[in-house]
């Protein structure tokens, strides 16, 4: 069985590309086989726009991710968890909040700080919670008068 060089050139570069695509894939889905950071837990009303491997940021920055989400069937919320890198402290105080990157982009999970000297510990819940709010209902609103009374 003889191969040419072209098809063995050829097959390595498929073969290169390949790996590049995966490298890049897990690069910027921020995929980790490692599980480096503590996991906190958080209840939302709404989380449209928001799945497993979305940010969670701080002041902007990406400290985390969603690691899971799942259907509370007694209070009919989403059931979050996410995991936030170890050596960022965030205090018991604070809120999670659903942002909009803005009008066309998507939504990320963002830690409003509060002022309390103590800690999240792992597996804790962030009470503070804010879900998000639907562009459509609030055109509609704009639209229709939008005043409730």
């Amino acid at each position: 069985m003889s191969h040419s060089a072209t098809e063995v050139t050829v097959g390595g570069a498929v073969l290169a590309a390949a790996l590049a695509f995966g490298v890049y894939t897990i690069q910027t889905t921020g995929f980790s086989l490692s599980s480096e950071g503590y996991d906190l837990r958080a209840s939302f009303r709404s989380i449209e726009g928001v799945s497993v491997g979305t940010d969670v940021r701080l002041a902007g920055v990406k400290v985390g991710t969603v690691t899971g989400i799942e259907l509370n069937a007694e209070t009919y919320r989403a059931d979050t968890v996410v995991t936030i890198r170890d050596g960022i402290e965030i205090p018991d105080d604070s809120a999670i909040v659903i942002a909009s990157e803005g009008l066309l982009g998507g939504n990320f999970v963002e830690v409003s700080p509060g002022g309390s000297l103590f800690y999240f510990q792992p597996g804790d819940e962030i009470l503070d919670t804010q879900g998000s709010v639907s562009l459509i209902s609030l055109l509609l609103k704009f639209v229709s008068g939008g005043s409730e009374e």
